[in-house]
């Protein structure tokens, strides 16, 4: 099987890589392609766009979180679309701590032999686009890049400039997307704004994908996507340590909370999960006035519940029904959104304070500035685990926990974490659970145990 692929990759931050790609695959599926998306790094929020505004599937690929063999593995598994597109973080060479090439979208496109199509902001720029394309070629050692686009750009002024960018660089200028006032996606503190929170979203990534037909050569793109050879990909992917391993035993049913508060989860996470035996129930605390018949275990993920705080106090029989059920034992995981949500109270930005479920004492609040941002190794104090994951929130605690030791992967700097007891694990940390597989393990194991002692009551 040959499996088509492509980076699209950005010179950096605000280089329209999201909407772009977005566009790209809302073209292609147009065309009737079967089309599958990653997203490189840790971002749960560009996922959402391709899942929820496009209908295809995505997942996170991540050269920190897991090594280079389990990454093709994760890449590879399940996977039989016609084309695969990964979108890359920030810009194509930036990797750890902004100063390595280890775990950035240009090591990943190594890792996966995919060609790179490299997306450049072009707006207030001339000539110097070439300067700017130049230094990108001359640091890519394997010949990766395969083309550009230029984002921001009107017609009349891509045609001046593009034979010039191919003559001084010799880069194929593929197309161009120009400025328009709808096409862009807006961001707050923790990145890019949800899908539901931009109107006519997929109207307007329609009418983007019906202009690259026009101005991007797509059907070039697609000639590059099989270029690269895939032998090495096939030969190297181990898949042993992504196979069920226990396929037989009864589903034990685990509720997830997930709806506009609750959205941050890795889709590998939850297949691991569900790998280990579980069946995912889904809730909305929002509006869900109990939990889900028959749970053994609740998880509660990452997301903004700080824009859905007056909702979430509101909710009584929720935040009643999640207290009960772990003051009487149920095991149960919260990671930064679900964590806060734990808490007594929380203060928003505008200094309001909003009762939660109240099985952490004191409360959470804004700070009004990014805390322990990026990938760090957690490791429990208390038990065997060590998880590779990130924290980025604007939110502190009067209670973080310290079970648990955190460690920068570029600084080395440590610092205390996470509440850990018999049957939970809370924090700050967005854990990635396929750099520890016996976690999810263990998690369903212990719902399991809790799913027995009910019954023999």
């Amino acid at each position: 099987m040959r499996q088509g692929r492509i980076v699209l990759a950005g010179t950096g931050s605000g280089s329209g890589k999201t909407w772009l790609t977005c566009a790209f695959l809302r073209a292609l599926s147009m065309r009737g392609m079967k089309l599958s998306a990653f997203k490189c790094g840790p971002d749960y929020i560009d996922p959402l766009f391709h899942e929820k505004v496009l209908s295809i599937p995505s997942r996170n690929l991540d050269l920190f979180f897991t090594g280079e063999d389990e990454t093709r593995a994760l890449f590879l598994q399940d996977n039989d679309s016609d084309l695969s597109v990964v979108e890359g973080v920030m810009g194509l060479y930036d990797g750890l701590g902004g100063i390595s090439e280890e775990a950035s979208t240009y090591h990943l496109a190594k890792v996966l032999g995919a060609p790179v199509l490299l997306i450049v902001n072009a707006h207030g720029k001339g000539r110097s686009l070439a300067a700017e394309i130049e230094g990108f070629r001359r640091m890519d050692k394997e010949g990766l890049i395969k083309g550009v686009i230029l984002n921001q750009i009107s017609k009349g002024f891509y045609e001046s400039v593009k034979p010039v960018i191919e003559k001084l660089t010799g880069i194929a200028v593929l197309g161009f997307l120009p400025t328009h006032k709808e096409w862009h996606l807006e961001s707050r503190h923790l990145g890019l704004k949800l899908p539901e929170e931009k109107e006519k979203l997929l109207e307007h990534l329609t009418e983007a994908a019906a202009e690259l037909e026009q101005t991007v050569e797509l059907d070039r793109i697609l000639s590059l996507t099989e270029e690269l050879c895939e032998e090495r990909l096939l030969e190297s992917a181990d898949y042993s340590w992504l196979v069920p391993y226990d396929r037989n035993r009864r589903k034990i049913r685990i509720g997830v909370a997930y709806d506009e508060a609750f959205c941050f989860y890795y889709r590998d996470n939850l297949r691991l999960l569900e790998n280990a035996g579980a069946e995912l129930i889904y809730f909305s605390p929002i509006r869900d006035d109990k939990l889900p018949e028959g749970i053994s275990g609740v998880l509660l993920g990452g997301g903004y519940p700080e824009l859905w705080a007056g909702e979430l106090a509101e909710n009584t029989g929720m935040k009643l029904a999640i207290r009960k059920a772990i003051q009487e034992g149920m095991p149960s995981l919260a990671e930064c959104g679900g964590f806060l949500y734990l808490h007594e109270g929380m203060k928003t930005e505008s200094g309001e304070v909003f009762p939660m479920v109240g099985v952490i004492p004191g409360e959470c609040y804004y700070t009004g500035r990014s805390l322990r941002f990026g990938y760090a190794v957690f490791e429990s104090s208390k038990s065997s685990f060590t998880i590779r994951g990130h924290e980025f929130h604007y939110f502190e605690s009067e209670s973080s926990g310290c079970d648990w030791i955190a460690q920068k992967p570029s600084s080395g700097r440590k610092w205390k974490c996470m509440h850990e007891g018999e049957q939970h694990i809370w924090g700050f940390g967005h854990l990635y659970y396929p750099s520890c597989p016996d976690f999810p393990k263990w998690f369903v194991e212990r719902c399991r145990r809790y799913e027995k002692t009910k019954r023999l009551i």
